[in-house]
């Protein structure tokens, strides 16, 4: 596959923030009295790269709109925090791959996390230098999709020097609507339905023979 640009998902992607991020849910639900027992990791499988409302609407049903918007405040306040602190589990190779890549490619994430998550993550493993950019979904409210567009159109990238790897359906369906290629990463949280390519990686260590 010869490209230039390669665009990361980030969850179940570059890493893991699962056993992190799942202690600070259990906080801030568990103080409010809206869990009657802890999330576990593989309870969390289900939901990697949704977006946290649509997350805590299915955990809490019939919640309010005012309690959600509340509960995502403290939330992502504690995630943002804790993760420049703690980190994730970085996925076997990433980082030898990320800084190999970053010498030949331009390298770019898109999330559909939170305002300041990403930064969280690069600040953690001081991987700045790596990235020429990103977007998410907090900093701008818009879907993965949107947000990749802006990002393209941003670094005037085009869609016959660019990909999108990923890990959700989400990520593939938003890799389609942009007209990108779209590389698997089948070892990452998700699954994907009627998937038109071949290219997918079971460790990202794969990723340096599929990328020229």
């Amino acid at each position: 596959m010869n490209t230039k640009n390669l665009i990361f998902d980030l969850d179940g992607t570059l890493w893991d923030p699962r056993a992190t991020i799942i202690k600070i849910w259990n906080k801030v639900l568990g103080r409010h009295q809206l869990i009657q027992r802890e999330i576990k990791a593989e309870d969390m499988d289900q939901y990697m790269g949704l977006l946290a409302y649509d997350i805590i609407r299915d955990i809490v049903p019939g919640i309010s709109d005012l309690q959600i918007r509340e509960l995502l405040s403290e939330i992502v306040a504690e995630e943002n925090k804790i993760l420049r602190i703690q980190g994730g589990i970085l996925y076997e190779g990433v980082e030898d791959t990320l800084r190999s890549l970053a010498a030949t490619h331009s390298l770019f994430i898109v999330s559909n996390c939170q305002d300041g998550y990403i930064e969280s993550f690069l600040e953690y493993y001081q991987f700045d230098d790596l990235f020429a950019d990103f977007e998410s979904h907090g900093r701008t409210q818009k879907p993965k999709a949107e947000n990749i567009r802006l990002l393209m159109e941003r670094n005037q990238l085009s869609i016959e020097d660019s990909v999108y790897i990923g890990d959700t359906q989400t990520d593939y369906d938003s890799a389609r609507v942009n007209g990108l290629p779209f590389v698997f990463c089948e070892y990452g949280f998700g699954k994907v339905k009627d998937i038109q390519h071949k290219a997918s990686l079971s460790k990202f260590t794969d990723l340096l023979t599929h990328i020229n």
